[in-house]
């Protein structure tokens, strides 16, 4: 199992307010990946960042932290002169939005309308206050279900699954080069981190992923929302993980057992593999019991 890189722990701490100090941006450097067809992978510190690219123009997706806005804008420079079209926001995560008043200053910022309202109310992540965004960060188009943006020869969708890592979630899809954008609703670090604070579920978490491999074609590239490039082959163990996880813990609170004797009796044993430094197997039991039994986490501790 691929781990979250130390960089992505500590950016993704600081979106929910939990690092104690700033960390250099000036060492991130941003790698840059051809994909397929018009679509680049560009990853820094953050959520990674799906670009389109053509003689239309540049679409990007997710736009990691404001102080790496101009290296992401030097590293698009170096694929292409043509102009910043559009930015789609996959959810509303400080390491996937933080870019967003920047950008917009280029070109319109596309979410799913629960992204707006989040980023526009604040909220809690991680057990911390995230405040508002200022006004110029709030997406100024949103849909409920779909859009789609026809830009570089190809129809670039973006599809609402609600309630999986939040409920305002997207799953981009380049439909003529056949890539696909998870979100955080499929990464490659280990267990995810399911928001519930901001609606998410791991029941929409696994029925988002199922509806991906069902519908993506078998050989499309995946860019999960932290982690290297991925095929929908991968998709399959991580759902199946998901479903027989959630199904152990469920299981245990039919029989009555309380949250720490599940973590006591191991009740997640076999699945250690999949505990990462972000998210370790105890507090994924947590937040699988916390959904489950419908509580919501008061202070989360992904270091448990």
């Amino acid at each position: 199992m691929r781990r979250f890189a130390g960089w992505g722990i500590l950016f993704l701490a600081i979106t929910a307010a939990v690092a104690a100090q700033q960390p250099d941006f000036s060492k991130v450097q941003i790698k840059v990946t051809k994909v397929a067809g018009t679509v680049y992978l560009l990853q820094g510190a953050g959520g990674n960042i799906g670009v389109s690219v053509g003689e239309d123009g540049i679409v990007v997706v997710d736009d990691q932290f404001a102080p790496l806005a101009q290296k992401i804008q030097a590293a698009l420079k170096g694929i292409t002169d043509k102009p910043v079209r559009f930015v789609i926001n996959t959810h509303w995560h400080g390491d996937h939005t933080g870019g967003n008043a920047y950008w917009q200053q280029q070109a319109p910022i596309i979410a799913q309308e629960n992204v707006r309202k989040r980023l526009e109310e604040g909220g809690t992540v991680l057990g911390r206050n995230v405040p508002p965004a200022e006004s110029g960060a709030l997406p100024i188009v949103t849909f409920n279900d779909r859009a789609s943006v026809y830009l570089n020869g190809e129809e670039i969708r973006a599809i609402h699954f609600p309630h999986g890592h939040t409920d305002g979630d997207s799953v981009i899809y380049f439909t003529k080069s056949n890539v696909v954008h998870m979100g955080d609703d499929f990464v490659t670090y280990g267990f995810p981190f399911i928001d519930l604070d901001s609606g998410g579920s791991v029941e929409g978490m696994i029925a988002a992923v199922e509806k991906v491999i069902a519908t993506v074609p078998p050989d499309a590239k995946v860019i999960p929302g932290h982690g290297g490039l991925s095929t929908v082959a991968d998709l399959k163990p991580f759902v199946e993980m998901l479903k027989e996880t959630s199904a152990r813990v469920a299981a245990g609170i039919k029989q009555g057992k309380t949250l720490e004797q599940l973590k006591q009796e191991k009740v997640l044993a076999g699945y250690e593999k999949w505990s990462g430094d972000f998210i370790k197997t105890d507090s994924f039991i947590e937040t699988l019991y916390n959904d489950l039994t419908g509580k919501q986490p008061h202070q989360f501790t992904p270091h448990n």
